[in-house]
């Protein structure tokens, strides 16, 4: 049956990367341990009159804090695909981690939607502890509560019918608020991950990430990713430098830049 819903483009921009080892990203460890690099990635989708962003990144300033390699700033580059920040009406962020919410303040028009458990955590008793706080940048969390007072932050409790032919999936674990974008596309519904599957190995071999609140809600919400998603192929991680390799380039301006999600990845 052919959908009725509008067909997006969608593309992710690479704006930094981590050095980083498989030991990092596995509770427990790896047993064959080795570079394992992290990408990190803003998502742009564009179709129906409208340019939606996923997620605003971080800043050369929260690199430099925490020792990443900032590529460039992921706001500037939405100007490579004729999308103006200041205009930008809608910014998902599917949770409130330092690298999910930097750049908000650079979206002045934009209505910001989330999980309303994810703000209730980062404001909440559990960030008495390092170990939870080291994951969020207070000013960006203060930042969002004074934008919740000017009435420009949507809360979710719940799978949410974000646009026609896009939706929004709670799927906690590795925060409590975490959710995926679902997104028709002229490949079918592509599953923007995020962070819960931030590289294929960890939806595939159902191992979970280091930083995690519930170790039984994440490995579930694998399983919701697969359930979102046409085929595994349309499940797009959210900090796996192999989407770079397995999707184009938008243009050859745009190579080592971005890619799209949109189209089949390669072979």
């Amino acid at each position: 049956m052919v959908s009725q819903h509008p067909e997006y483009e969608v593309f992710a921009i690479r704006y930094a990367t981590r050095d980083a080892q498989r030991s990092n990203h596995f509770i427990g460890g790896d047993p064959h341990d080795g570079p394992m690099p992290m990408d990190y990635y803003l998502w742009l989708i564009t179709g129906d009159g409208r340019a939606i962003v996923v997620d605003s990144g971080f800043t050369v300033e929260s690199a430099k804090k925490r020792n990443r390699t900032f590529l460039r700033c992921p706001v500037e580059t939405l100007g490579m695909f004729d999308v103006d920040p200041n205009t930008v009406s809608d910014v998902i962020l599917t949770h409130l981690h330092w690298d999910h919410v930097g750049n908000f303040d650079r979206f002045p028009a934009a209505e910001f939607h989330l999980q309303e458990p994810d703000l209730h955590f980062a404001c909440g008793r559990f960030m008495r502890y390092k170990h939870f706080r080291h994951s969020f940048e207070v000013e960006n969390v203060v930042g969002i509560v004074r934008l919740n007072y000017a009435e420009r932050v949507r809360l979710y409790n719940g799978p949410v019918d974000f646009a026609p032919g896009i939706s929004l999936h709670p799927a906690p674990g590795h925060s409590p608020g975490l959710q995926f974008v679902r997104v028709n596309t002229k490949r079918g519904f592509v599953v923007l991950a995020s962070d819960v599957s931030h590289y294929y190995e960890h939806m595939e071999s159902h191992r979970p990430y280091t930083t995690c609140v519930s170790v039984a809600d994440m490995l579930e919400s694998h399983e919701r990713l697969v359930a979102a998603a046409p085929t595994p192929e349309h499940i797009v991680p959210g900090h796996d430098p192999l989407v770079m390799k397995r999707y184009p380039a938008p243009s050859k301006e745009l190579e080592e830049i971005a890619v799209r999600l949109d189209v089949a990845p390669k072979a």
